[in-house]
């Protein structure tokens, strides 16, 4: 896939993510062939845009998800400002075929710049100054119908990153079973999903030094003040307009988004 095409594909993501509209399908051409050529290009969706990259998302940490999403690894991708605090309503006719994902998202204190050593657990751990209840209100540009693309086309799209929903800080994170804690997804009222990190992530710090490492690896670094969602622990799920999502973290507290 030539630099041409890559900045073809990278204007139309940036226009339909402007738009805030979707699209079946995409034409072979623009299909990218790699995952390294997907993430080149949405480096530049973020370049063609100049929105102000506010924190990452990382999915498929494990098999089980791996296999929905037709990848053999963890993926990322970019999160735009703003990120919005809980409770929030969302309006479901303008979102891009919306997915709520329960998670725990990690907030920077320092910056984790690229280098050649590999980072540490221990050194992401420190770098995180506060950790988060959270749901992330996924989009896609792609329609889920029979035309929809290959992985890296969407990860050429971020991943599929959308509003990210935080919500308090958890008190003395580092020393709470935040891998034992179960959480519970309600819609309207109704229980439809539950989980644990240990189960999802084994922890949100090992994604997040996996990403650490990723974005090293290939000549990027995070941002002090970033957020980073670190993936589902409820997996994915198609709400409807007049929804509203709650995400119970028990003694950790709770998220609400409502798809109005």
């Amino acid at each position: 896939m030539d630099i041409a095409h890559q900045r073809e594909l990278a204007r139309l993501l940036a226009t339909l993510r402007r738009e805030r509209r979707t699209q079946s399908g995409l034409d072979q051409r623009l299909v990218p062939p790699d995952k390294a050529t997907a993430y080149r290009v949405a480096g530049m969706v973020a370049e063609e845009l100049g929105w102000e990259v506010v924190g990452w998302k990382i999915a498929a940490m494990k098999e089980g998800l791996q296999r929905q999403l037709r990848t053999d690894s963890p993926i990322y991708g970019r999160v735009f400002a703003p990120i919005v605090e809980s409770p929030v309503s969302v309006e479901h006719a303008k979102l891009c075929s919306p997915i709520p994902e329960v998670e725990y998202q990690a907030r920077l204190d320092v910056d984790l710049p690229p280098r050649e050593k590999p980072y540490t657990l221990a050194e992401v751990t420190e770098a995180v100054v506060s950790l988060h209840t959270g749901i992330e209100l996924a989009e896609c540009r792609f329609v889920h119908d029979a035309a929809f693309p290959p992985l890296p086309a969407i990860l050429a799209d971020g991943a599929g990153s959308g509003i990210v929903v935080c919500g308090a800080a958890i008190p003395d994170w580092k020393t709470r079973d935040i891998a034992g804690q179960e959480v519970l997804l309600t819609c309207n009222g109704t229980l439809r999903r539950k989980g644990t990190a240990g189960e999802a992530l084994d922890h949100p710090l090992v994604p997040l030094t996996w990403l650490a490492n990723e974005l090293s690896r290939t000549g990027i670094g995070m941002k002090a003040g970033q957020t980073v969602s670190t993936g589902t622990l409820t997996g994915m799920l198609r709400p409807k307009p007049g929804e509203t999502y709650v995400a119970d973290f028990g003694p950790f507290g709770s998220v609400t988004a409502t798809y109005a």
